[in-house]
């Protein structure tokens, strides 16, 4: 059975790169479509939920990228990444934190859009469960599902957006290894860019609150300042 190109989403107002990207995208083997309106892309996202990525501009004429992630983070968990003429630190660690996947900035390669593309839904794509060592004591507190993206805390589901849930599995995989925030942004699929490395702080004050509202009194997550952070279930 021949299967499904994946398909991209590109909302973008500006022709030529729409049509750049749709290019690259299409001759690495995606089919496309484009929209240039984030309401109308929403309403397709709604239509489409098939859709395998969307890549957004943030700077739409109706309304902001940013504002569009924040409404389609209420009814779809599908990847997204942001384009920009913007490089404040600020803008990238907000699109991030609402639930952007990657970040890039104008001007850019279109190739390279399409390498993080694939990038990202190589890592997305359904993983065969792994066993885990019954001695791990990661394993008597948390219950991770990799084929579903989902992370139980004593058996109640986390509810995890895409960045926190790759950020707390790679801290699981390794109970009590310190990861450094570039370590953690390259296993959530971030490229490797010291003005993303602080967003880490914000994930990680996320899951310390929704850890703490299951069970106040534990702290798996570890600061080791200077270094970066471990996860050390207790025993």
């Amino acid at each position: 059975m021949v299967q499904a190109k994946p398909h991209v989403l590109v909302v973008e107002d500006e022709s030529s790169i729409a049509d750049s990207l749709q290019f690259v995208l299409q001759n690495e083997g995606f089919t496309t479509h484009c929209e240039s309106q984030a309401g109308r892309a929403l309403n397709y996202l709604q239509e489409y939920p098939q859709t395998a990525l969307v890549i957004m501009d943030i700077g739409l004429p109706d309304m902001t990228g940013l504002e569009a992630c924040k409404q389609l983070r209420r009814f779809s968990d599908i990847p997204l990444v942001f384009l920009t003429a913007r490089s404040d630190e600020i803008d990238r660690i907000l699109g991030l934190e609402i639930g952007a996947d990657d970040y890039v900035t104008k001007p850019f390669s279109p190739r390279e859009v399409a390498a993080r593309v694939k990038a990202i839904l190589k890592r997305s794509a359904p993983q065969p469960a792994v066993a885990v060592a019954a001695e791990n004591p990661a394993q008597k507190a948390f219950s991770l599902n990799d084929q579903s993206k989902t992370i139980a805390f004593y058996g109640q589901p986390l509810p995890l957006t895409r960045l926190e849930y790759q950020i707390l599995a790679t801290l699981l995989t390794r109970p009590g290894q310190v990861f450094s925030r570039e370590q953690l942004l390259n296993a959530a699929g971030i490229s490797a860019d010291a003005n993303y490395e602080r967003s880490i702080d914000s994930h990680i004050k996320s899951l310390r609150a929704k850890l703490a509202s299951i069970s106040a009194h534990e702290k798996p997550i570890k600061t080791h300042r200077g270094f970066g952070y471990s996860c050390q279930p207790e025993q």
